[in-house]
């Protein structure tokens, strides 16, 4: 139940990333944007051929194939059963959720369809799927530090 679950959630996180991505091409100019909040969020379609920050422009085949081989090795993770701690499991489902989202850019356009603009910071423009890898990231972080000091609490109460 549990794989049929995450693999469900997983497809809803997909569709949600491609059905935004679809609006921002079908309603945003590919010049200028849209003010959502004035001053804080607008929505700007771009086109990204890099990664994050467009690091990496240009190289779209290369991030394909790194984004499919974490994608995979991260669904297989996910689908052995081994992945016990549930904050460890959502983190990596959202990763992998938000990979395959431009992924799927990636290899049918070319390029990574990013649209939401902060306005309040000089930041870059992003997308639904940058949201879920950056969330899983944030919660792999916290899931990472409150094992070691569990471990740590552990081994003194050993005696280590």
């Amino acid at each position: 139940m549990r794989r049929a679950g995450t693999l469900a959630v997983t497809a809803l996180l997909v569709a949600v990333d491609r059905l935004t991505k679809a609006l921002a091409e079908k309603y945003l100019p590919l010049s200028g944007g849209k003010d959502i909040i004035p001053g804080f969020i607008a929505f700007r379609y771009v086109k990204n051929t890099g990664a994050a920050f467009s690091i990496l422009e240009g190289r779209t085949a290369a991030l394909a194939v790194f984004t499919a081989v974490v994608s995979l090795a991260g669904i297989i993770w996910l689908m052995s059963g081994k992945v016990k701690d549930k904050l460890f499991y959502i983190s990596i489902m959202l990763i992998v959720s938000g990979g395959l989202g431009n992924l799927y850019d990636r290899i049918f356009k070319g390029y990574v369809v990013d649209f939401i603009e902060p306005l309040f910071v000089n930041f870059a423009v992003f997308n639904f799927a940058d949201c879920l890898v950056t969330v899983g990231a944030a919660l792999l972080i916290v899931y990472l530090i409150t094992d070691t000091v569990r471990e740590r609490k552990k081994k003194r109460g050993q005696g280590e």
